[in-house]
């Protein structure tokens, strides 16, 4: 679990060390008093309201379009997804070398969320898993290559040979 949430406190140290600086700048001014120890004050407010801000954020789904550190993956593994026409495409995403899923959201676009219904029907009945293409990319409205592929079914083991006999019905054997 401390793994999964090593981002958000990185991102939060490096915010309180940046507030904390503009602090010591007003503590060191030559203000007065109140007006130094105001600064302080307000460096705790802001700290408080980051991290409640921050650990808000954590249960909401990311813009794809602001995703810079993973932009440039080719393929992301599509574990689930809801569609709220209107308001936007919402996937659950496996990506690449990332061992925790990641939560999405796709502005809405009426032709890709058919693609979508039609390739995760399509997964349903291979039973197999759902991927899409370039999740990161924006500007693909009128392409022709499909954002959306399902897997192919798995294939099951070959059975040894040699371990199995043919079966002949008893009314058959003379």
């Amino acid at each position: 679990m401390a793994a999964v949430m090593s981002e958000l406190p990185a991102f939060y140290a490096v915010f309180v060390v940046l507030a904390a600086a503009l602090a010591l700048i007003a503590v060191w001014s030559r203000r007065r008093l109140a007006f130094r120890a105001g600064s302080v004050a307000l460096l705790a407010l802001t700290a408080a309201v980051a991290y409640g801000a921050f650990n808000d954020l954590l249960s909401r789904p990311k813009p794809a379009a602001l995703e810079f550190r993973d932009a440039g993956i080719e393929e992301a593994e599509v574990i689930g997804a809801a569609l709220r026409e209107g308001q936007g495409i919402y996937l659950w995403l496996r990506l690449p070398d990332v061992v925790e899923p990641r939560y999405y959201v796709l502005p809405w676009h009426l032709p890709l969320a058919e693609e979508l219904q039609k390739v995760m029907r399509e997964a349903e009945r291979n039973r197999a898993g759902l991927v899409m293409r370039m999740p990161f990319e924006g500007g693909l409205d009128e392409r022709d290559a499909p954002r959306f592929y399902a897997l192919p079914q798995i294939k099951l083991p070959d059975k040894p040979a040699g371990v199995y006999e043919d079966y002949i019905h008893p009314s058959l054997r003379i």
